[in-house]
């Protein structure tokens, strides 16, 4: 059955398993290789073709329909924000207002003609808070990944590598680094050189 959850994983509860619509999922393991799986299929629907355009991705719509495309096969609430407590992340009820908050300072940010911000600083500020906020029961980094990839074609950026294509699922040097940067943004959130290094080292 489910083992210990690597440093920062949000835990599996006896419900979250009832919410499980693979029911082949036994293990972390097999989890893992569903979410994949599902990922897998979700991002390559949402990164194929033109990219969208900045007004489309900064949407939180969007931001839920990419949660759903990436989770729908494994989880019954892909794609619906929390309700519950996590231990990270802002009150349940302060979500929505808080991703509705994010995608109209990212219009700013993000702006072309605004200047007083390096792009890849936007982008990451847009990863960081998102990721603070914790929209989903899971999947969270993951998405907030995807969500900045998008973005990130959006505003005709190179796409950043998150550690080198390292799986930061897993319990390893880059995640920890990974870990340590999001955190630093929490405590110094102007000062985000550590985000922006391991996003695109």
């Amino acid at each position: 059955m489910f083992g210990p959850e690597p440093e920062g994983a949000t835990p599996l509860s006896a419900e979250d398993r009832r919410a499980l619509l693979a029911d082949w999922v036994a293990t972390r393991d097999d989890l893992n290789l569903a979410e994949q799986a599902n990922i897998a299929a979700g991002r390559t629907t949402v990164m194929r073709g033109r990219p969208l355009r900045l007004d489309q991705v900064l949407d939180d719509t969007f931001v839920r329909r990419l949660h759903r495309r990436m989770f729908d096969q494994v989880w019954a609430w892909a794609g619906a924000y929390r309700t519950i407590e996590l231990n990270i992340g802002v009150d349940p009820w302060q979500v929505p207002g808080a991703v509705r908050d994010l995608v109209a300072d990212a219009r700013f940010w993000l702006a072309p003609d605004v200047g007083w911000i390096a792009p890849d600083v936007a982008l990451c500020k847009v990863h960081h808070r998102l990721v603070q906020i914790h929209p989903f029961v899971n999947g969270n980094g993951r998405h907030a990944r995807t969500f900045t990839d998008v973005l990130t074609r959006s505003v005709g950026r190179p796409l950043f590598s998150w550690g080198a294509g390292t799986d930061l699922q897993e319990v390893s040097p880059d995640r920890a680094a990974y870990l340590a940067a999001l955190k630093r943004a929490d405590a110094h959130p102007d000062d985000l050189d550590d985000l922006v290094a391991f996003a695109r080292s």
